[in-house]
Parts: structure tokens; C-alpha cells; sequence
């Protein structure tokens, strides 16, 4: 059996916490808070987070390879400079809409989500932002697109859409941006969370936080329930491996609507150790 370890990586008090992404060039773990526009930065053996603050909502940020970060925001995307000024360089959505969860894939590409300010369905859409900063809309039909991820072999593209209590999956292939054969891996029931970030182990295996249900859930490739994992919070949010062998979890959390004293740790950041598996390196923005 597994001993599973859970503790506060970095306290925090953020509304909604999201977007983890460890960055092993320097051991360091990168997460915003959406409602805040904040983006903070820590090595969690001595958490004493950077934080940069956008006047706007922040979905994600995602470390640039030659130094900053890009932001999926409430415009489209933003370009954050090592300074720490910043210029939003793509202005992709129309009002009434944000960018959501984004994450690289290994060709050093983000693929954002968008929705709704009031998760109005079927208003969701998926974008690709290349390299040279080109967009690409490359999927509709969608209402709150959330944890994204792509298989070991790169062969398979899963995306949750996190109002419709799905987890969608597509086949990519290699002469084609745009995902394609688009079904549902899994479908989870009403009254026990909502999924939403999610990270992809070395085995190809889901881990999906899940909000307003308290604990993760390990999905195998064909959508079987491996195994759960509960947590000391209500509103989980999203996950990343981390740490020098990519076997910590990193859990964003969040206080939004539990009132102004929430019980546990609730806006912090969790390590989960102990689950007896690897997760996948991550890729900075190649832009």
C-alpha cells in the first residue's frame, strides 16, 4: 500500500489558484491566481513566492524560453518580459470572454482555452499560440475548456471541459495542428466535483483535480478509475508534477466563495508524495 503524504508546499491565500507548471531548468514551480491577475513563482523548499500582477485575468503562465513568462489572459496573450513589464500581443477574444487553463505542448506551443465570463455553453474554443506568436483556433463547441494534456507518445490530446463534467479525447496527428476525432474518455456525475486542471504521468495515466470534490482521481488511457486521492480542501483546481525525479503532485487550491475564514489550507499550494509514479517533463513557450 501506498504511504501518501500530503503538506503545504506554499501557503497561500489565493481566490482561485491555478496552473502549476515546474520548470526543472531552475526548481522552481510557476502558478497564478485567475480572479487576483497574479502569477507567482517559488522554489518550495523555501517558499517565499515572486509575484508579478497583471490588471486583468490570468488563466495561466507558462515560463518563456528566452526568459519571462506568456500569459493566457482576459484579452488573448501576453507577453511578460524579465523586467516585468509586460504587452499584450495577441488580443484574440471579443468582451465577455477570457482565456482559461494553457499549458506547452513538447514542441514548445500553447494550446489555451477560452469561455465565457458566465460559462454561456458552447461558447468555448480552443487556441494555439505558435511560436512565432500566431494564433490558431483550432476547436469550438466547448463551455469551460480546462485541464489539458497529451499522451507520452504524443499521439493523443485530452482536454476537459469542466461545466460539462467531461473529459474529452482526440487523436492528433503529425501533418495537423488541430485536434481531430473528438470523444468522451469520462463523464463524472453531478455531487461529487467538478473536473478541472489535470497532469498526465509517465505511464500516460490522468490526474484530475477535482473542484467542490476534495480529492484527485487517477484515470487510466481508456478512462478506467484507478485510484482516488483525498485532500485536506474543498476546491482542488489543477496539478502538476514537480520536484527532481517528477514524482511530487503540486495541488493549486482555492478560497473563492467559502467565505472570508475557510477551513484547511485552502488557497494554498499542496505537495502530494508518495503515489509511486512519475509525471512527464514540462516545455517552456518556445517564443
Amino acid at each position: 500500500m501506498l504511504a501518501i503524504d500530503i503538506t503545504v508546499a506554499v501557503p497561500g491565500t489565493a481566490r482561485v489558484g491555478e496552473g502549476p507548471f515546474w520548470d526543472p531548468a531552475t526548481s522552481e514551480l510557476t502558478w497564478v491566481d485567475i480572479l487576483a491577475g497574479a502569477i507567482h513563482t517559488a522554489d518550495p523548499t523555501r517558499p517565499d513566492p515572486r509575484t508579478t500582477i497583471l490588471p486583468t485575468l490570468v488563466g495561466a503562465a507558462v515560463p518563456k524560453r528566452s526568459g519571462g513568462f506568456v500569459a493566457a489572459t482576459t484579452e488573448g496573450f501576453t507577453d511578460i518580459h524579465p523586467d516585468g513589464n509586460w504587452t499584450t500581443r495577441r488580443t484574440v477574444l471579443p468582451p465577455g470572454r477570457r482565456m482559461n487553463d494553457a499549458k506547452c505542448d513538447p514542441a514548445g506551443r500553447l494550446w489555451a482555452g477560452s469561455c465565457d465570463l458566465d460559462f454561456a455553453a458552447g461558447c468555448g474554443a480552443l487556441h494555439v499560440l505558435d511560436t512565432d506568436w500566431t494564433v490558431h483556433h483550432v476547436l469550438d463547441d466547448l463551455t469551460q475548456p480546462n485541464g489539458l494534456g497529451w499522451s507520452p507518445d504524443g499521439r493523443t490530446f485530452y482536454l476537459i471541459d469542466t461545466v460539462a463534467r467531461k473529459v474529452n479525447t482526440f487523436d492528433l496527428l503529425p501533418d495537423r495542428l488541430a485536434p481531430s476525432n473528438r470523444r468522451a474518455l469520462a463523464h463524472f456525475p453531478s455531487g461529487g466535483g467538478e473536473p478541472d486542471g489535470m497532469a498526465i504521468d509517465a505511464e500516460g495515466c490522468l490526474w484530475i483535480a477535482l473542484w467542490g470534490g476534495g480529492r484527485l482521481v487517477r484515470l487510466a488511457p481508456d478512462g478506467r478509475l484507478l485510484s482516488e486521492v483525498p485532500l485536506p480542501v474543498g476546491q482542488p483546481s489543477s496539478c502538476a508534477f514537480g520536484g527532481p525525479d517528477l514524482d511530487v503532485l503540486y495541488v493549486t487550491t482555492a478560497r473563492e466563495g467559502l467565505g472570508p475564514h475557510p477551513v484547511g489550507p485552502a488557497g494554498s499550494v499542496l505537495a502530494v508524495r508518495g503515489l509511486g509514479v512519475q509525471g512527464l517533463p514540462t516545455t517552456r513557450f518556445g517564443g
